[in-house]
């Protein structure tokens, strides 16, 4: 029996709260319905007392600023303009340096190639020359190199067999043997050492 007691006033709370919830409700309902009615006539009072009058003119502001939205795209229009215009123009100036790139570097090639080749005649016709003296007697040698400048001798005679170039300077006076001796004995005397 006390389960039964405790379960009734359980539910007589929950259904007070409920009606409570309900009047609550419905009351809001009724103010807020009076208010939406007296709203809704108010409109059409008005509309048919000033509808011949209405007309939608468009403020001062709205066509400045329509004026100004107009400059602005005509700007930005020119601008995009001249933009693309200088691209052409970079475009162009790029292409123009690719062009004159290649043909320094296919000019630049030639030279290398040019001197390469000079350089190789060069000293194929001092190893020919130098060929030639070490050929000949060293008694009639020995009289030409007499006569060179002493450094343009020592050249020849660094150049050839030691056993040659002994005799040549064996033919020279002694100042000019000597002479060749400290240009041959000096000319790698400059070079860096590790």
């Amino acid at each position: 029996m006390s389960k039964r007691s405790s379960r009734r006033p359980a539910k007589g709370a929950l259904f007070t709260i409920g009606v409570l919830f309900i009047s609550s409700a419905m009351w809001r309902l009724g103010l807020t319905a009076s208010e939406a009615i007296a709203l809704e006539k108010a409109p059409v009072q008005e509309a048919t007392s000033e509808s011949v009058a209405t007309t939608c003119d468009t403020p001062g502001d709205l066509s400045n600023m329509l004026a100004a939205f107009k400059e602005r795209e005509a700007t930005l229009a020119e601008k995009e303009s001249q933009i693309e215009k200088r691209m052409k123009a970079l475009a162009l100036a790029d292409e123009k340096v690719a062009t004159k790139l290649a043909a320094l570097t296919k000019a630049e090639a030639e030279l290398r190639a040019t001197i390469a080749l000079a350089e190789t005649a060069a000293e194929d016709d001092l190893s020919q020359l130098t060929t030639v003296y070490e050929n000949m007697k060293p008694k009639d040698a020995a009289a030409l190199f007499e006569q060179m400048d002493p450094e343009f001798s020592a050249g020849f005679l660094g150049r050839m067999k030691p056993a040659v170039a002994a005799s040549i300077l064996a033919g020279l006076s002694a100042e000019r043997a000597y002479t060749i001796s400290v240009i041959l004995a000096g000319r790698n005397a400059n070079v860096p050492k590790k």
